[in-house]
C-alpha cells in the first residue's frame, strides 16, 4: 500500500499494488542471494583457502629469496678466504690450488645446501596451504 492509501483509508488501485509486489519480490530476492551466500560455506572455505595459499607462497617466495642472498653471501665470504687468494699475496702457487679446491667443493656444497633449504621450505609452505 501507498502512504497515500493507508491514511485516507481507501484501497490502492491495481497499479500501485503490482508496484509493491515487484518492490517486495527484489527485496525478496536479494535477501535470498545474501543467505545463499552465508550458508554457502564450501565456497566460503575455497576463497580462504585461497587467499591462504597466496600468503604462503608469498612467505615462501620471500623465504627462497633469503635463503638465496645468504647462501651468496656465505660463498662470497669463504670465496674471499680461500687460500687462492693468499696466493696473490705470495703463497707457493700448488699450495694454494690444493686447499682452493676443497673449499670450491665447500663453497659449492653450502650453496647446494641452500637451494635445498629454499627448495623444502616452498613445499612445506605449499603442503600446508593445501590443508586449510
Amino acid at each position: 500500500m501507498t502512504d497515500k492509501a493507508r491514511h485516507n483509508g481507501s484501497t490502492p488501485d491495481p497499479d500501485e499494488l503490482r508496484a509493491q509486489v515487484e518492490q517486495t519480490r527484489e527485496e525478496l530476492g536479494r535477501t535470498v542471494e545474501a543467505l545463499a551466500a552465508k550458508a554457502d560455506v564450501k565456497a566460503q572455505a575455497q576463497q580462504k583457502a585461497a587467499k591462504v595459499k597466496g600468503l604462503v607462497q608469498g612467505k615462501a617466495a620471500s623465504a627462497n629469496e633469503q635463503l638465496t642472498e645468504t647462501a651468496h653471501t656465505l660463498g662470497r665470504k669463504i670465496h674471499d678466504r680461500t687460500p687462492q687468494a693468499g696466493a696473490r699475496e705470495g703463497r707457493p702457487e700448488g699450495e694454494g690450488r690444493a686447499e682452493g679446491a676443497g673449499t670450491h667443493a665447500t663453497r659449492n656444497l653450502l650453496v647446494l645446501a641452500g637451494v635445498g633449504v629454499a627448495a623444502l621450505a616452498v613445499i612445506v609452505a605449499v603442503r600446508r596451504g593445501r590443508r586449510c
